[in-house]
């Protein structure tokens, strides 16, 4: 693919922004008005406790999903669809009577996000081969900004407006995050062609690859062990960071801390995260090897678990900026998914592939926490197993930062000396 400048790309750029400031929007825009949707919406507390685990449970699924939709229909008109899915998701939960219904939307609206997730790093890959780091920079950026806008504003939309109106408005803006795909799409001959092939119903062999570049098995990646490491590293990074924001609240009022302490140390970690996400992914475009930035971080985040453990009311402002900052190296998984892809066909592979397995682990650290607490009765059995888990990191970054392409090809003048073909 022949690149061009910055200017006629920008579009793309724009695009790519606007999707992720919707990725972690409908994910935190209900948690601080759940008070007053509970008033209308008769939900449990069980199923207050699935409105905790969809997300990560959607991620899982809807983004494995992705990767055949981006190969049936484009990456281009994907991004569309998954965008158009969560918009209409979390317009339609704001109009919600009952328990069920409220919690179904919700699950379209993270679909439709679970989708984004996998599908913006092989458009980055894509459309950004020179710039991975920089343009992922911008879009990492954007998550925190999803993350910590809603819970700033929901609560007085809602008190002014109602709870369903600070639910629905998020809508617009996925509306608006689709404006510049479709822009891409009818400057796109290659889309348009794609589009007209699927409406005529052609045979697969008529019609142009989806992704502008060879076919490509998916066993490859399935089968390679960097691919698995990076999935490993991914999955544990996402297991600590939603254990944390599941429980951390509740740990600290079993300490003696007032229950508004750990709200507000929650409200701080997307910005904590913030500084990273501008440096971490040109670093990642930088260095052969990010072993030790990755391994820096686990440092960090394990001092504040020791912290909690061994001294939890002395210094206990130190531990939160520690346990903030430690999941920071997340960013720069997101750079190495298009970093280690030979092409565009590979990183969609890898990225559905990466993200599925690696929120599917994520899954069990909320859960997990939740079972040993019961069990045990022992918030320190439940660090101490959070603790291990970057021991498990650790090493998954040892091969996952490593120098490599995965899916690369042969060079035809020297066959043995190309990259790991399975890396």
């Amino acid at each position: 693919m022949q690149l061009q400048p910055w200017r006629g790309r920008l579009v793309v750029l724009l695009g790519i922004v606007l999707a992720a400031l919707n990725l972690r929007i409908a994910v935190a825009s209900v948690s601080p008005i759940l008070g007053l949707v509970r008033e209308d919406v008769a939900l449990s507390a069980a199923q207050v406790g699935l409105l905790g685990t969809i997300p990560v449970a959607s991620f899982a699924l809807f983004g494995s999903l992705a990767t055949p939709l981006a190969r049936r229909i484009g990456l281009e008109p994907a991004i569309v669809v998954a965008m158009a899915v969560s918009a209409t998701g979390e317009a339609l939960r704001a109009t919600a009577g009952s328990a069920p219904a409220f919690l179904g939307w919700s699950v379209a609206a993270l679909a439709g996000l679970g989708m984004g997730n996998v599908l913006l790093p092989p458009l980055v890959k894509r459309y950004f081969p020179d710039r991975i780091g920089a343009v992922t920079a911008a879009y990492s950026v954007a998550l925190p900004i999803s993350t910590a806008l809603p819970p700033l504003v929901a609560v007085p939309l809602a008190q002014s407006a109602g709870w369903r109106v600070a639910v629905g408005v998020w809508a617009v803006l996925g509306v608006v995050a689709v404006v510049p795909w479709l822009v891409v799409i009818v400057r796109s001959a290659h889309a348009r062609a794609r589009l007209r092939n699927l409406l005529r119903r052609a045979p697969a062999s008529d019609a142009p690859d989806v992704l502008g570049a060879r076919p490509v098995d998916p066993r490859l990646v399935w089968r390679s062990p960097h691919a698995w490491a990076l999935a490993v590293m991914f999955g544990m990074n996402a297991l600590g960071t939603y254990a944390t924001f599941a429980w951390l609240p509740e740990l600290l009022v079993a300490d003696g801390y007032p229950a508004d302490v750990g709200g507000r140390w929650l409200a701080l970690f997307a910005i904590l995260g913030l500084p990273a996400s501008f440096v971490l992914p040109v670093l990642a475009q930088r260095v052969r090897n990010p072993f030790w930035v990755v391994f820096g971080f686990c440092v960090v985040w394990a001092g504040g678990y020791l912290g909690l453990i061994l001294s939890p009311d002395a210094g206990l402002p130190v531990w939160m900026v520690l346990l903030g900052i430690g999941p920071g190296s997340f960013p720069l998984f997101l750079a190495l998914i298009g970093l280690r892809s030979a092409d565009a066909s590979v990183a969609v592979t890898l990225s559905g592939m990466v993200q599925g397995v690696g929120y599917a682990l994520a899954g069990l650290g909320p859960i997990g926490v939740g079972l040993v607490v019961e069990r045990t009765g022992s918030w320190d059995l439940a660090l101490w197993l959070l603790l291990a888990t970057l021991v498990v990191l650790v090493a998954a970054a040892w091969r996952a930062c490593r120098p490599g392409v995965i899916g690369a090809r042969p060079a035809p003048e020297a066959g043995s000396q190309a990259a790991d073909p399975v890396a």
